[in-house]
């Protein structure tokens, strides 16, 4: 199995060799992620339409432009990598998502929506300036159309004048199922026109074709041939139906579980979203002011259970990240508590709103900032290292970080009274121990352990308070010592303890980029006190995918380092 995965043997193959291609490819594919986990049922139901494409066009020559990334897997296979597929996601490996140094068949890196249009027309536009001839497509999910970005560069059709293909991927899913006015649209539009809704889409200057079953290799066959002809005159948006995990029944029916799997699960771990999901549903039973926002990420961000209990304070925008934090800026100038729950690496896309919109105007918004830190398998696009350097430069902003599950529980509770602007960053999954937590107090560090030691440790997060402790354990059991520290606020830092703190060796631990977080902070405080001061943070690097524990101890927070660090200071004296 695998010897037909190439684009020679596409061209060349029987409809009844194509079938078979693609029972081979979905079966590859399901193997795969089973073990190295990854996007399943997105994947799977991409495989008819990707052989379509190979055997309609020619890649590399030809160019594609996959939006997000989720569907790019059937094109892994059939570009020349089929044999290297059982590294998908592993350090070293092929990356879940399109690499343009991985493959001369991937001409643009992606893993945030809305990106694929304004891609491929700037590939289109640098195409005709040079006099060169090829076909530039933009594969784009229906969950993507949602995003403003892509209304953006279609407003720019006309104007660029560079011809492309849109093909629109309609499965009726992002992660969740897609919600919203595009929804509607384009769940009216069949193979008999559309009417006003196809007459939409022909204004920005563009040739609307369908509706064509994507899940049909022969079907999607003739309509690509169509779309090619018509990119002469001019550009072309192709509409197509497939089904999320076609191929496989439960994936079918669990579009939304199989959208993203793991290839294991640690039964020792609880992930922050179930707390999350639970105490914003307690509180919001005696609160009717709190409300719960989210960006297409409902099931993932631990909140269908408030969605379910409270259904007309929950909201999902679908991919606009950008509308969400200004819909909860506007509901919180009219009295509402909202909570904003979403990725660290996604948030990064509403910057300007939380600068302006939200802490501009000093509003009591909760950013609930999930996946914090090294996230592993997802790669560069999908790390959060990036939220505490890009959140502590905003004024009005306070910035909390858990230690663990329970401080997160009892941040959750302490957030519903503090009426400015909050984000609380935190890792996907941390150990599920009951702890005593000290109370929550704004601004106030927490200290764990204190000693006589001229050492003090400051840490942030789970996982570099969880290094400290280690070795911590370790060093005391030779008999030395140092003082740690739970720094529960980068923002505003608690100075009038790290006024007292008398230790000449301070060290920082962060789960972030060196460049303005925690470290930086400390850094500024003590300036010229003379103190000795390391910090360990995340290299100024974009870290590629692979294991947490291992990628971290690579690119800068290692308990090995750490330790080793501690045993140069003590070697001193």
């Amino acid at each position: 199995m695998g010897n037909h995965f190439n684009k020679e043997f596409v061209k060349g193959a029987s409809f009844e060799q194509l079938h078979k291609l693609c029972d081979e490819m979905r079966e590859r594919i399901f193997t795969t992620v089973s073990e190295c986990g990854g996007h399943l049922s997105s994947n799977l139901g991409a495989v008819e339409l990707t052989v379509a494409l190979y055997r309609v066009f020619d890649f590399p020559k030809d160019k594609i432009v996959f939006d997000v990334g989720h569907q790019c897997y059937p094109h892994k296979l059939l570009s020349g990598r089929a044999e290297r597929f059982s590294t998908l996601r592993k350090e070293g490996g092929l990356s879940g998502f399109p690499k343009r140094s991985e493959s001369e068949f991937d001409c643009y890196d992606t893993g945030h929506a809305g990106t694929a249009v304004s891609a491929a027309l700037g590939i289109a536009k640098a195409r005709d300036l040079k006099g060169e001839d090829f076909s530039v497509i933009a594969f784009v999910g229906d969950g993507s159309f949602n995003n403003g970005l892509v209304y953006e560069a279609l407003n720019s059709l006309k104007i660029l004048n560079a011809p492309i293909l849109v093909i629109l991927n309609d499965n009726g899913m992002s992660i969740a199922p897609t919600v919203g006015g595009t929804h509607d649209i384009l769940s009216e539009m069949n193979g008999a026109g559309g009417g006003k809704n196809v007459a939409l889409f022909e204004q920005f200057g563009i040739q609307y074709l369908g509706l064509y079953d994507g899940n049909n290799v022969e079907e999607s066959i003739h309509a690509l041939e169509k779309a090619k002809g018509l990119l002469k005159n001019g550009s072309v948006l192709l509409h197509v139906h497939t089904k999320k995990g076609y191929g496989y029944a439960f994936c079918e029916n669990a579009p939304d579980v199989t959208h993203g799997i793991s290839p294991t699960k640690n039964v020792k771990d609880e992930e922050y979203s179930t707390a999350l999901g639970e105490e914003l549903t307690t509180l919001a039973q005696k609160n009717g002011r709190i409300v719960v926002i989210t960006a297409a990420m409902t099931d993932s961000l631990g909140l269908r259970g408030f969605f379910d209990k409270f259904p007309e304070r929950s909201f999902d925008v679908g991919i606009c990240e950008e509308h969400a934090s200004v819909l909860c800026a506007a509901m919180a100038t009219e009295g509402l508590k909202p909570y904003y729950a979403i990725y660290s690496t996604f948030l990064q896309r509403a910057y300007d709103e939380i600068i302006h919109d939200v802490c501009g105007q000093n509003l009591p918004v909760t950013f609930c900032i999930d996946r914090a830190g090294i996230t592993g398998a997802d790669g560069e696009t999908h790390h959060g290292v990036f939220d505490l350097s890009y959140l502590a430069l905003i004024p009005n902003l306070t910035v909390a970080i858990p230690s663990c599950i329970s401080e997160f529980r009892a941040m959750i509770k302490w957030s519903e009274t503090f009426e400015k602007p909050l984000a609380i960053r935190y890792p996907r999954s941390g150990k599920a121990v009951e702890i005593e937590i000290s109370p929550i107090e704004y601004g106030k560090f927490d200290v764990l352990h204190s000693s006589m030691s001229d050492i003090t440790v400051i840490a942030a997060g789970e996982r570099p308070l969880s290094f400290a402790k280690n070795v911590l354990a370790k060093r005391q059991k030779e008999g030395k010592d140092f003082t740690l520290i739970n720094a529960r606020f980068l923002k505003p830092l608690d100075e009038a303890l790290l006024s007292s703190v008398s230790s000449k060796y301070v060290i920082t631990i962060e789960d972030n980029v060196e460049i303005g977080g925690l470290g930086a902070a400390i850094n500024r405080f003590y300036l010229n006190q003379g103190k000795i001061i390391r910090n360990f943070a995340y290299h100024d690097a974009f870290i590629p995918h692979g294991g947490i524990v291992s990628l971290s101890e690579k690119f800068g927070v290692s308990e090995a380092e750490i330790d080793e660090y501690l045993e140069e200071i003590y070697a001193r004296g």
